[in-house]
């Protein structure tokens, strides 16, 4: 058996179990035994029946008294079975399984964990995990992995198919770290780590076992952005800057720049200025001038003679960005042109043509722009918005359209430090930390349905003064496995019942994007009192009149979503407010909206979202070409990052391009983790 064996060649592992696997992500061996479990349970220790604890789940030895006895109540086969272990008796209860009769053994010993209860003076364990008493148990008398499998699969059958194919793969597990690593950071061997991440010897073995795996899968990361960083920074720059006078575009903006954003195009021209190329990302919360930022440099470059180009995630940011950067530089002089897939032919073939010739001096768009028809004249700078919502290979694919062009990236979703290393290790890091003067803070609320109609009637009365609303739903489609509000059966209830009065429409990604794009603009004259939408209006959308979002189900939101949204209102001078809707009552959630009605700064909220999620998808959406963090917890884990990252820093400046013999295999490592399209980072 070898790691990039199909699961299927695993013992116990049949056609139907080898599907389930596929739908969790498990295609090979290696993907088997790399799926590392989510928590632990502690069974290593037994309990005495005349010790054991009433309402808590417990761990005990027992042996069968009697041949089990099944029974009929209603609809229910219950089967019954006396167990004893010399201190006492507690009698097991197993429902719907009528088989357990002839499974359970008189007079043989086995390992019992479960919750009891004591129900007409006898102690009872309803339903219990059991198997034969074993030193060698997977289930039993160990501290036993926890894993996330669908609900057809029981955790019994993945610690078996995991434990085969460590088995049957265990000479394949080398190891492929340097060996002055593993000394320096006192790292155990892989093969060692393996096994222990998922059936540790001991609570040391298990502690030993997970910090070697998160170090190296942080180290393989940070190895790779720096080469990435490595192939950009210090390259010198083929383009000239002559001209830095940028006031006649200050002027034309309307307002005066904050010191924030004033310090960021200091930072900027420091970059053009050295005469390497640029690779810098801005890192600014909701409303804090980023564009104009963006459009200042942008300027510069067309007036030294280049072309700028920016791309947005969606039609309708690209549009909104087309309408508000032409307005300035057409007045300026300067040409622009709009590209993206809902073009006519016509449109897209003129756009094509001005763009290739140098007509077009300032292109926005979307996805469009890295398309093989498009061809550059003499492209000086390549703008990417909300970069979380690109790959890191459709940025690279957008500068290769260019000699060597300057790259800027933009993202409104504020990003914990350490996590903006590992994220943008390949780029400098451009913060601003300010919003303009006259932003009003956003009141936010979190309440349950029961407001529904105090909602309602608070929506109402603010149309009457002429404001707008947003309502985000989580689905577009009803769906009857679920109770979440679904956009289009939810608009159809305003319409018809709610505000019949008002003018209500929706808007959502699985619609053409014209339609999108009409929406929208209807929104922005004012034609459209409320808006019903998805997380399609999450980045960018700018009306200043709506001063109102209600965000249905908020707990299917991360923070940094939920920050993202509220950040569609609050952009006029009206007061504005954003009401968080959900019923739920776990733990996470409710700390998740109280901390959204607590703050408006952007990187507090981000930093508690990746506290909540730890490695869960920070972002809501996933980030391309890079590799899924199985196990690294980037909030608990920031002392081992801090490591990987030190190791990884003196790796690069000794053998960049890893060609020394001790370091050959973690490149070989590495190269497969990158090449591996279909995986993607999950935070």
């Amino acid at each position: 058996m070898e790691l990039q064996d199909s699961i299927d060649v695993v013992k116990n592992i049949g056609l139907s179990r080898a599907k389930q696997l596929n739908k969790m992500g498990i295609a090979t061996v290696e993907d088997l035994i790399e799926y590392f479990p989510r928590s632990y349970e502690d069974r290593s220790r037994f309990t005495s029946i005349d010790n054991i604890n009433i309402g808590e789940v417990n761990n005990f030895k027992a042996k069968v008294f009697a041949k089990p006895e099944s029974m009929r109540a209603r609809a229910l086969t219950i089967v019954k079975a006396r167990l004893y272990d010399g201190s006492g008796y507690i009698e097991g209860v197993w429902y719907n399984q009528p088989y357990m009769k002839n499974v359970l053994i008189p007079g043989k010993e086995y390992v019992f964990t479960g919750k009891v209860t004591e129900k007409f003076g006898r102690l009872q364990v309803e339903n219990p995990d059991f198997e034969p008493f074993s030193q060698n148990s997977l289930n039993t008398g160990r501290i036993v992995p926890v894993y996330t499998v669908p609900s057809k699969m029981s955790q019994k059958t993945i610690r078996g198919c995991v434990k085969n194919a460590i088995d049957g793969v265990c000479r394949e597990i080398n190891e492929f770290m340097p060996e002055n690593i593993l000394k320096e950071r006192r790292l155990c061997c892989r093969s060692y780590a393996v096994n222990n991440i998922h059936f540790p010897e001991s609570d040391d073995a298990f502690f030993r076992a997970r910090r070697r795996l998160v170090f190296e899968e942080l180290l393989m990361l940070q190895m790779h952005l720096l080469q990435l960083k490595g192939n950009v920074t210090g390259k010198k720059s083929s383009i000239g800057i002559k001209d830095y006078d940028a006031s006649p575009l200050l002027a034309a903006l309307g307002f005066e720049l904050t010191k924030a954003q004033e310090n960021v195009i200091g930072e900027l021209f420091c970059d053009l200025r050295n005469g390497t190329v640029m690779n810098r990302l801005i890192q600014g919360d909701v409303g804090s001038g980023k564009t104009a930022v963006a459009m200042t440099l942008a300027y510069v470059l067309i007036k030294n003679g280049y072309q700028a180009v920016l791309m947005a995630p969606t039609d309708v940011l690209a549009n909104q960005h087309y309408k508000n950067i032409s307005r300035i530089f057409e007045a300026l002089g300067i040409k622009c042109a709009l590209l993206t897939s809902a073009l006519k032919r016509r449109e897209k073939n003129d756009a094509y043509e001005n763009i290739a010739k140098g007509e077009a001096q300032m292109i926005i768009g979307t996805h469009a722009l890295i398309q093989e028809a498009v061809a550059y004249h003499n492209l000086g700078l390549v703008i990417t918005d909300e970069q979380h919502r690109f790959g890191v290979r459709q940025r690279e694919e957008l500068a290769m359209k260019g000699k060597d062009p300057h790259v800027l990236v933009m993202t409104a979703t504020p990003i914990p430090r350490t996590l903006a290393l590992i994220l943008y290790g390949d780029m400098d890091i451009s913060i601003i930390d300010a919003l303009p003067p006259g932003r009003k803070k956003i009141d936010t609320f979190a309440v349950d349905h029961n407001y529904s109609k105090r909602l309602y009637a608070f929506v109402k009365k603010e149309i009457a003064k002429g404001r707008q609303a947003y309502i985000i739903c989580p689905m577009i489609e009803e769906d009857d496995k679920s109770e979440l509000k679904s956009v289009l059966a939810y608009t159809c209830e305003l319409k018809e019942k709610i505000f019949p009065e008002l003018r209500v429409e929706c808007i959502h990604g699985k619609m053409k994007n014209e339609e999108k794009q009409e929406i929208m603009s209807l929104f922005e004259k004012g034609n459209i009192d409320v808006l019903v939408a998805t997380t399609v209006i999450e980045v960018g959308i700018d009306v200043p009149n709506a001063s109102v979002m209600i965000i249905e189900n908020a707990e299917r939101f991360g923070l940094s979503a939920l920050h993202q949204l509220r950040g569609r209102v609050g952009r006029g001078s009206e007061k504005s407010y954003c009401i968080l809707v959900s019923d739920a009552k776990n733990k996470t959630s409710v700390e998740r909206l109280k901390t959204m009605c607590r703050t408006n700064d952007g990187f507090v909220i981000s930093e508690k979202d990746l506290e909540l999620r730890g490695p869960g998808d920070f972002f809501g959406t996933r980030q391309h070409g890079l590799p899924e963090m199985k196990i690294a917890n980037l909030y608990k884990d920031i002392d081992i990052l801090k490591e990987a990252q030190q190791s990884a820093i003196s790796l690069y400046k000794t053998d960049e391009k890893l060609k020394k013999t001790e370091n050959k295999l973690l490149k070989i490592r590495i190269s497969q983790l990158f090449e591996r399209k279909i995986k993607k980072i999950c935070l």
